[in-house]
């Protein structure tokens, strides 16, 4: 949230290159400490300030995608759960079919054959393409939910007082579905955050000057054992960044779990 204030209290802008403090006599990155809390990249930029706004851009794609696809997810599995017949099964084939798909080529595929040039157009169709593989295993957990509570009491019930069917699904059905694809969406997050550092690390993902966790693991990589900071950093953030995720996810699940009281 503070990555553009520490750029302008260091004077570091994110993709601001600084070969005379950044880089030795050598061309080689300076190590952590000085002017570069966290050490220099391979160009002579910031590497904390690059990481920090690589973090966001990893929260924005996390919980950009997790809710896109909570939505969409939800819309087909409630609908084709309590509509059944043949729209459960059309609409339970094709999340079959795309959870079938081998997702990381399909990214490729897509990133490759529709370039996106600006850093906008480029987070856009990451969030997209993590939402769209997200949102069937949604729709499969939000479909299994309501073949069960389509026959519960209460929407028998309203179905006896002449309420019609969307009015039990939007107003009756629904709600009885918040705690669980709140803790789904909970932890899609962490899930979507991985899958947009895997895409940006294979160079597909967030376009370039933007800074990605992904993108910054496949610049370090290839020097560990000359700047091992420039591997460590993202990789640390990205590991807790997905464990406190994780932890909010459980969390979550603890609290709306009836039985965990």
């Amino acid at each position: 949230m503070l990555a553009p204030l520490w750029a302008h209290l260091t004077g570091h802008p994110y993709d601001d290159t600084f070969p005379r403090t950044g880089l030795d006599a050598g061309g080689r990155p300076r190590g952590p400490g000085g002017e570069f809390l966290l050490g220099a990249d391979l160009l002579g930029r910031d590497v904390l300030v690059r990481a920090a706004y690589g973090t966001r851009v990893s929260l924005v794609v996390g919980v950009g995608a997790a809710l896109l696809a909570s939505v969409v997810g939800t819309a087909v599995g409630l609908v084709a759960g309590f509509v059944g017949g043949a729209v459960d099964a059309l609409f339970g084939r094709m999340m079959d079919l795309v959870l079938a798909l081998p997702y990381l080529l399909v990214a490729i595929t897509l990133a490759t054959t529709f370039p996106v040039s600006s850093a906008v157009g480029g987070l856009t169709m990451t969030v997209v393409v993590i939402a769209f593989f997200s949102a069937a295993a949604s729709g499969r957990v939000v479909r299994g939910q309501v073949l069960v509570l389509r026959r519960a009491e209460f929407v028998e019930a309203a179905r006896s007082a002449g309420a019609s069917g969307p009015r039990i699904m939007v107003g009756d059905v629904l709600p009885n579905l918040a705690a669980q694809v709140t803790v789904l969406t909970s932890l899609q997050i962490p899930a979507a955050i991985v899958f947009e550092a895997t895409l940006s690390f294979l160079g597909v993902g967030v376009r370039p000057p933007t800074p990605s966790l992904g993108s910054m693991l496949g610049e370090g990589g290839d020097v560990f054992g000359s700047a091992w900071w420039l591997l460590l950093v993202p990789g640390v953030l990205l590991l807790l960044t997905t464990l406190s995720f994780n932890l909010i996810g459980d969390g979550v699940r603890d609290a709306l779990d009836p039985r965990g009281r």
